[in-house]
């Protein structure tokens, strides 16, 4: 099996990286996935057969202004990759879904996005399961780890510097540990056929808002920043966010025999990492 792993230099790819030691890793800079030339050239050069698709346009309040930088990472790339013939397991996102559901989304739930984001990264998927024979497209959400901007650190560097932060409490979700995803990924690999092609979700177990996440981040990190809980109300921001977002990963559990740790244990794995590093 010869990988590719796009956006090689985002929190996935760089996790991906560590476990795949002999993939072909590329960021922005030494492949251009919206250049479908160029894609199929590399490919080609490099004999590749299989692609993890981790590069997309996350910015999600940017992207309301920029649909078209938006649309040709998140869109046209996964196209572009599709086309190769490759095998590819292709990562998107909650946003794919409006959020007012009250129970977890499964995959066949309708998507009903409400950004620019959602609205692209939906594109990509309907591109990829159009153009490739053998796919695997994993949603997830709220995604970190110890590489890149997130959450986690945000909260652990803004915790340190205020003794009260405002976080809100009425979007709901799961956080996923960049590393957990990675571990299941590499199962996954080997199982992509035509039998297995289709859409699955992967987050950490268990569910949470924002302020609950926020909260066990500094308890986890000894910080004495007191997190207060607000509305969305009272935070506004250019992209609409699903208010509800939990994911069902019945499938992938059962299809791929994957097991999945709680968000709270993993989280702790990370903090730990974070404070090795410091």
């Amino acid at each position: 099996m010869s990988i590719l792993i796009t956006g090689s230099l985002g929190q996935l790819g760089r996790e991906l990286s560590a476990l795949l030691p002999h993939a072909v890793l590329t960021d922005k800079d030494e492949l251009d996935i919206t250049n479908e030339s160029a894609v199929l050239s590399f490919v080609a050069q490099n004999n590749i057969d299989t692609i993890v698709n981790c590069a997309a346009y996350t910015a999600v309040d940017k992207a309301e202004d920029d649909m078209a930088a938006a649309r040709a990472i998140n869109e046209i790339g996964p196209e572009n990759l599709a086309k190769t013939g490759c095998k590819i397991i292709h990562i998107s996102t909650d946003y794919v879904f409006d959020g007012l559901g009250h129970r977890p989304y499964v995959p066949q739930d309708t998507p009903a996005p409400v950004s620019v984001y959602g609205k692209t990264k939906r594109a990509g998927e309907e591109a990829v399961l159009t153009f490739a024979k053998e796919a695997v497209i994993i949603r997830t959400a709220w995604l970190y780890s110890p590489y890149g901007n997130n959450f986690v650190k945000t909260m652990r560097r803004l915790g340190a510097e205020r003794e009260t932060l405002n976080v809100v409490c009425d979007q709901i979700g799961t956080p996923t540990y960049a590393a957990d995803l990675a571990e299941a990924v590499t199962k996954i690999l080997p199982q992509v056929t035509e039998k297995t092609t289709g859409i699955y979700h992967f987050t950490n177990e268990g569910v949470c808002s924002w302020y609950d996440f926020a909260r066990e981040i500094m308890e986890m990190s000894h910080l004495k920043c007191c997190v207060q809980p607000i509305l969305s109300a009272a935070y506004p921001t250019k992209a609409k966010r699903p208010f509800y977002s939990v994911l069902d990963k019945t499938a992938i559990k059962e299809t791929f025999h994957i097991e999945i740790p709680h968000w709270k244990n993993s989280l702790e794995k990370c903090i730990k990492k974070l404070e090795e590093t410091k």
